[in-house]
């Protein structure tokens, strides 16, 4: 039984480990490439710009429709070559909503229209192909109900599909309420490396990028090319850029063109938003493994995809690595002939460093006054959380992989910038604690046994590692139950 446990315990170590070295090597190109790299400074004059399309899937969305629509009719772009799609799902009053305000619009002469479908199946894949089949912009850009984007948006996205082959011109995230609260802030720090480090790095290299569901343009011919949008998994937009770039479009990532958004602000939101992410890019991983096994691509091409479509399964190691750490640790002390496979878990010191260099290289980008400060403060808090997490997103990874289904849950977006008062009168918060919220109650015990077993057994070497996960399964577990309070009773 103690060789079972070593071995996994220390293969999930290793798997962290080849993770971490990807990301340094995104990191490599992002730091040390990324001023060799032609600025793209392509423009169109007036009369040479294309019809575009915007799509606004919209499932529920009562506090943030509204403000969502009033900033894409502000775009400076000619109204004649400008059509607006409000892909309406919804179920509940934000349906009169859409009306009123496209009817307003569309008094004025804006070409706009509320797209309701007869039948809602496929929730935002099904909705954005049915958008797709009658919409008659050349061009498509799509935002999630929580983007406010700047007017100038399409003058700056559209002139980059100068090549032929030029499927998908993605932009960086902007966060309208990073301040609000430390779980924001925590949010806007990871988002940042991915939306800096990892976007800027796979393009740099020349491998696979991803659409990020919104905040993006496609050229219509390269989505129908492509297959078209599939709800066969939670991330659409993971998978139809994966099934884009293998027929061999091109994707940009724009780095300098930020699209605002508002974050979740309450800890079910982050999760529900986490889930579908994690099980969606399993999902995903599992559906174009093999295609991409198969393709005529370097092994180095691969390795990146492969890197790229699993990385939410550096969850699954990392709760696996941290439960049989405890046991671990009686191990070591019975059996002090494993000594020196113990000593070989210091290497993996260089996969922390190369998480920490990842996201220092991002946070020096998004905050190059105050780099040094603004890191020490967060860097440690974010890792905390991310690890009261695992266990959320293993789930959510694990159902991907063995195919268990579940329908696409919407984030609840909140308008909310300063007063949390706003929170108890959302229709949206529910009111219920779910068994797996309980597991990382049980789970914040488990650790805080496990630094009691360290300090009994004169043993500190992981002691930093359970300190981390048991605040980090209490505050996840915290903030989940405080959330419930905030739901009608």
């Amino acid at each position: 039984m103690e060789y079972i446990v070593v071995f996994f315990y220390l293969l999930a170590l290793l798997l962290i480990f080849l993770f971490s070295l990807g990301q340094l090597q995104l990191t490599w190109y992002y730091s040390k490439k990324k001023a060799s790299q032609p600025v793209d400074t392509a423009t169109l004059a007036v009369e040479d710009l294309p019809l575009v399309t915007v799509q606004l899937p919209i499932f529920n969305e009562l506090y943030v429709v509204e403000r969502l629509i009033d900033a894409v009719a502000n775009f400076d772009y000619p109204q004649n070559k400008l059509e607006i799609q409000v892909l309406d799902d919804s179920t509940d009053e934000t349906t009169n909503i859409i009306a009123k305000k496209v009817h307003a619009l569309a008094s004025s002469g804006l070409n706009i229209t509320h797209v309701i479908r007869e039948n809602r199946s496929g929730f935002k894949a099904g909705a954005l192909q049915h958008g797709l089949e009658i919409a008659s912009g050349e061009y498509l850009a799509i935002f999630d109900a929580d983007f406010l984007p700047h007017k100038t948006f399409l003058m700056d996205t559209i002139p980059s599909f100068s090549g032929e082959k030029t499927g998908m011109v993605q932009t960086r995230w902007g966060h309208i309420n990073k301040d609000y609260s430390m779980l924001t802030k925590l949010q806007a720090f990871g988002l940042d490396a991915h939306f800096s480090v990892e976007q800027t790095g796979r393009s740099i290299a020349g491998s696979f990028i991803n659409f990020n569901g919104t905040a993006g343009v496609w050229r219509k011919s390269c989505i129908i090319d492509s297959g078209g949008w599939s709800s066969d998994t939670l991330t659409e937009d993971l998978d139809l850029s994966y099934r884009a770039q293998m027929k061999g479009w091109e994707f940009k990532y724009l780095e300098d063109v930020i699209a605002p958004a508002e974050l979740p602000v309450l800890m079910p939101a982050v999760k529900s938003q986490q889930f579908r992410w994690n099980k969606g890019a399993a999902e995903t991983a599992k559906k174009n493994i093999w295609k991409i096994l198969k393709a005529p691509w370097s092994v180095t091409h691969k390795l990146h995809a492969i890197f790229h479509l699993f990385n939410s399964s550096v969850f699954v190691c990392l709760l696996l690595a941290a439960i049989l750490s405890i046991p671990m640790l009686f191990i070591k002390n019975a059996h002090p002939e494993f000594q020196r496979i113990f000593n070989l878990g210091s290497i993996f010191l260089i996969g922390f460093f190369s998480i920490a260099y990842f996201y220092w290289i991002a946070n020096k980008k998004m905050n190059p006054v105050k780099a040094f400060g603004t890191f020490i403060r967060t860097f440690p808090s974010f890792l905390t959380v991310s690890m009261g997490l695992s266990l959320h997103n293993t789930i959510a990874v694990l159902e991907g992989f063995f195919g268990l289904k579940s329908p696409f849950i919407r984030t609840p977006k909140f308008n909310i910038k300063h007063s949390k008062d706003q929170l108890r009168k959302n229709v949206y918060i529910k009111n219920k604690l779910s068994i797996s919220t309980l597991m990382e109650g049980l789970l914040s015990l488990y650790f805080a046994f496990g630094i009691a077993a360290g300090i009994y057994l004169w043993d500190l070497g992981l002691i930093v590692f359970h300190v981390m996960l048991a605040l980090g399964f209490a505050v996840v577990f915290y903030q989940s139950v405080k959330s419930v309070t905030y739901a009608e009773p």
